[in-house]
């Protein structure tokens, strides 16, 4: 696990999240990627012929400031937060990040402290009582909480990505149950444009 230095990174300005992918100017080959409501995990075991999940952090910490309203908070406050790398083939394609309001329950999400390797994206797409938001969509700047700490948790394992200072497309939802929201954002790294997008 990464140091309690990755929960304290705030963005100076945060970025406009969109509710149609034409808005952020998304190529065709990326849109599939973006736009596709099934699971990521799914699509990635697709198309690699291993995958597996990294945890980085998960623990109590601050949540982004392009966050805390959109999970029903006044205001940034401490979340329970999971940070995560997604590898196909041991090459990092996917920086995820998941919060979810201290209120919640462990009746509502009774697996999420206990996760470790395991696809979060397996658990909440198998559970018939789990209802998913819409998508929205962004193009991250450098100065954005997950540029910088998927930057630290990726270090030499993708120089492509730390020396690169455009933006990078993400995409984030709610998941519903029981009165409890969690939101997840994924960010698509530049190593996603070496597998062809499959349906799922």
């Amino acid at each position: 696990m990464m140091s309690d230095t990755l929960s304290t990174i705030v963005a100076s300005k945060m970025p406009k999240w969109h509710d149609h992918i034409n808005h952020v100017q998304a190529p065709q080959h990326m849109r599939h990627w973006l736009t596709g409501m099934g699971s990521l995990t799914a699509k990635l075991r697709a198309h690699s012929t291993t995958f597996r999940v990294q945890p980085i952090v998960q623990q109590h910490s601050l949540c982004w400031e392009d966050e805390y309203i959109k999970i029903g908070l006044s205001k940034a406050q401490k979340v329970f937060t999971r940070e995560v790398l997604l590898f196909c083939d041991d090459i990092p394609v996917i920086y995820a990040h998941t919060v979810l309001p201290l209120n919640s329950n462990a009746s509502q999400w009774p697996q999420f402290k206990s996760l470790g390797e395991k696809s979060l994206g397996n658990t909440l797409f198998g559970d018939p009582q789990v209802k998913r938001g819409t998508l929205q969509f962004s193009r991250l700047p450098v100065n954005h909480p997950a540029m910088k700490r998927m930057k630290l948790c990726t270090s030499n394992k993708l120089s492509c990505v730390e020396k690169s200072n455009r933006p990078l497309f993400a995409r984030r939802s709610l998941f519903f149950k029981r009165r409890s929201a969690m939101l997840v954002t994924e960010l698509f790294l530049p190593t996603i444009f070496e597998f062809n997008a499959v349906d799922i």
